[in-house]
């Protein structure tokens, strides 16, 4: 386990810097499975269940997953075949080697982009669980109810999640290698796990007349526009791809077919884990669900607690890696022009530059998290951009990589013919989400 938790940090590292010549362990089959789930379960899966109600019902989310999951299947082995053919062993890498400079300077860009975007949710996640938390701890030691509770801005979780920014996740981040993700590698697909089954357990358990008597579809309320409304959730919810050259590159047995195999199994996993958030919780709490589902659960349930502990611990512990894979992407530029430039010591403006991009990504997202604390509009935003990484960059990928390879004329008809569906698909999705992001953003100020 502890060399499987190696290979995966040291894969996510390598997402945003140059091919090391010594990639470490080889993954095996298991071992690419396990990282992939790593990386798609998350953030995301707090928001199925509210996702669920969106699209009117369990049949039309279950629906459009299934719809998705063929492209999100289709991404992965496309970028697999990219990088087979090309080389390469980082997204950024292969989307340049591939479509050109222009189009890599793209992907690099929207990969900051979004990594910035889910620092975000992942702080945002943080407050809302500390909220909880500290209402149960209020609860418990005065044993008063909470809306007797003083204010005080000590006991603002806003104020908690400032003190664990500055003394727990800045002193994380701002290493040049995260090494404590190496022991707690498995936490956040344990999380995941158990907040599932706490939610089946809930609804199994709970008396039918706190049950919202929900049915499974909605047909007079739910429309086109409704279903495809929760697209930038579930590209949120399933995405791995950024992730996903990195561990294809340091597998063993690195045969198409057998990263076809790879794809399809994690991808499944992730349905199920989803789908099962989403029904139960769906079905518990009907159209009073809030975006964040642990929210739609009492301060004072045990289960949920040790829920929110787990996930918060989780995404604590996550969130340094992305500061990591974000901020190489912006302090590779400047260390070649500092070497270029020629003066003064590259370890010292290495320091320098690494401590303020840390603290600036920290504050900002700090601030955005504070100040839009709603998970549901900043993982639209996400979505949006996720569609990308899934869509757009596999699609382009495959039409230029059909136009050098030695294929036969109708295998290039029809794989390029899959390339334009794809990306045209991203480009809507990109846009229909975008823009839904925007008008929310904007109706909320």
């Amino acid at each position: 386990m502890e060399k499987l938790a190696r290979a995966s940090i040291t894969l996510l590292a390598s997402a945003s810097a140059k091919p090391p010549l010594d990639v470490g362990p080889r993954l095996g089959s298991v071992g690419a499975v396990f990282i992939m789930l790593k990386s798609a379960l998350g953030a995301g899966l707090l928001n199925f269940p509210w996702a669920f109600e969106r699209a009117g019902g369990v049949r039309n989310a279950v629906t459009v997953e299934l719809i998705s999951l063929v492209f999100l299947i289709s991404g992965l082995i496309i970028l697999g075949y990219s990088s087979s053919i090309c080389g390469q062993c980082t997204y950024q890498a292969v989307v340049k080697d591939l479509c050109g400079p222009a189009i890599g300077q793209l992907c690099e860009i929207c990969f900051v982009f979004n990594l910035f975007m889910i620092s975000v949710a992942f702080l945002v996640i943080v407050d809302d669980q500390l909220e909880k938390l500290c209402e149960s701890l209020y609860e418990v030691l005065s044993g008063l109810p909470k809306s007797e509770m003083p204010y005080h801005f000590y006991t603002d979780q806003r104020f908690a999640l400032l003190l664990l920014s500055v003394f727990l996740i800045l002193p994380m981040s701002v290493s040049r290698e995260i090494s404590i993700q190496k022991y707690i590698s498995v936490l956040g697909t344990l999380a995941a796990t158990y907040l599932t089954v706490a939610i089946i357990v809930k609804y199994h358990t709970t008396s039918a007349v706190l049950l919202y008597n929900t049915p499974v579809y909605s047909a007079g309320i739910s429309s086109w526009a409704s279903m495809f409304s929760v697209i930038p959730t579930i590209c949120f919810g399933f995405q791995c791809h950024e992730a996903s050259i990195a561990i294809y590159s340091s597998m063993e047995n690195q045969r198409l077919s057998h990263w076809v195999f790879i794809s399809v199994a994690a991808m499944i996993i992730c349905l199920v884990i989803y789908s099962l958030t989403g029904v139960y919780g769906y079905l518990t709490f009907g159209k009073d669900l809030k975006a964040d589902i642990l929210m739609s659960y009492s301060s004072k349930d045990i289960l949920m607690l040790i829920a929110r502990l787990l996930f918060g611990v989780s995404i604590i512990t996550i969130y340094p890696i992305t500061v990591l894979l974000g901020r190489s992407v912006i302090q590779d530029p400047l260390l070649s022009w500092q070497q270029r430039r020629g003066g003064g010591e590259m370890a010292e403006f290495e320091s320098r530059s690494r401590y303020t991009l840390t603290v600036l990504w920290i504050t900002l997202t700090l601030l955005i998290a504070v100040f839009v604390p709603d998970i549901s509009k900043v993982i639209s935003v996400i979505g949006g951009i996720s569609a990308f990484f899934i869509f757009i960059f596999p699609g382009l990928c495959l039409m230029f990589a059909m136009q050098s390879e030695p294929v036969s004329c109708k295998t290039r008809v029809i794989l390029t013919i899959w390339g334009v569906v794809t990306l045209i698909c991203g480009a809507f999705i990109f846009g229909q989400s975008t823009t839904i992001a925007v008008m929310q953003l904007l109706g909320k100020i």
